[in-house]
C-alpha cells in the first residue's frame, strides 16, 4: 500500500489508517481442509510518514515516492545485559532503574522511570536544545554524585535513563510544569558501552521509524 505526499498532517506528514485484510486460500492437490476456508484477519493500523529525520524523505529525486510507511505499534528496544553484551553496562543501568530506583541517582523517593510499560512509553525527541538541556542535566547529577573527574579521564561517560533523545530525559521537568524532577536515573559507565547502547539505540529509530512527539510511545526490555 502506499500513499501519495502530501495528505498528512505536521512537518513529518503524518497519515493514519485502519485497515482489516480479507483472505481466501485454497489447499493443492490432492490436499482437502474442511471448515471455512477464508475470513477476515485481525485490524492493522498503517502509518505513512515523510519525517525530515528518517530513510527517504525526499524520495531520492523522486517526491511522489518519498517517504515510507510502518505500521502503528508499541516497539520494544532490547538490550542484554549478558555478560559480553557490547552495551551491557547500558542494559544493567536501565535494569537497575526499573526494577530498584530507589538505588539511582538523583535520589527521588516516589522515582518510577518509564518506558517499562504501554501505560508509561517513552517518545522519541528529535530538537537539538532539548536534547541537549537533557544531557547537561544528567551530567549535573554525575558530577555531583562522583565528582568532577566522575569521567576517569575519559574511561567513563554519563549514561542516563530514559534516554537524552527522549522527551522524558533529564530535564523533562524544565520544560514540563507536570513533569516529577528527578525521575531519571544517572551512572557512570564504560565509554565503548555508552556508544554501543546509543548505536543500539539509532538503529531502533530508523528500522521502526519512530517519529517525533507523542504520538509514537516505545518501550525498553532488558534480556539478562
Amino acid at each position: 500500500m502506499t500513499a501519495k505526499p502530501g495528505q498528512g498532517s505536521g512537518s513529518a506528514d503524518l497519515l493514519f489508517a485502519v485497515y482489516e485484510p480479507a483472505i481466501s486460500y485454497t489447499p493443492p492437490a490432492p490436499w482437502k481442509l474442511s471448515g471455512a476456508l477464508g475470513g477476515k484477519l485481525f485490524m492493522l493500523a498503517p502509518r505513512w510518514d515523510a519525517a525530515s529525520y528518517l530513510a527517504n524523505s525526499t524520495g531520492g529525486g523522486t517526491p511522489a515516492k518519498k517517504g515510507a510507511a510502518t505500521f502503528s505499534y508499541v516497539p520494544t528496544l532490547t538490550y542484554s545485559a549478558k555478560a559480553g553484551a557490547e552495551e551491557r553496562g547500558v542494559a544493567q543501568h536501565i535494569k537497575t532503574a526499573f526494577t530498584v530506583p530507589q538505588d539511582t541517582k538523583p535520589y527521588m523517593s516516589a522515582k518510577k522511570v518509564p518506558g517499562q510499560s504501554a501505560k508509561d512509553p517513552l517518545h522519541r525527541l528529535v530538537n537539538k536544545t532539548r536534547k541537549d538541556d537533557n544531557r547537561k542535566a544528567a551530567v549535573k547529577q554525575c558530577k555531583r554524585y562522583w565528582g568532577a573527574n566522575y569521567t576517569q579521564g575519559g574511561k567513563l561517560e554519563c549514561d542516563e535513563s530514559p534516554f537524552a533523545t527522549t522527551y522524558e530525559g533529564a530535564a523533562e521537568a524544565d520544560h514540563d510544569s507536570e513533569a516529577k524532577k528527578f525521575n531519571f536515573s544517572v551512572k557512570p559507565i564504560p565509554a565503548a558501552e555508552n556508544l554501543a547502547g546509543g548505536n543500539i539505540l539509532r538503529s531502533f529509530y530508523a528500522k521502526n521509524r519512530i517519529i517525533d512527539g507523542m504520538d509514537d510511545g516505545f518501550l525498553v526490555k532488558i534480556r539478562s
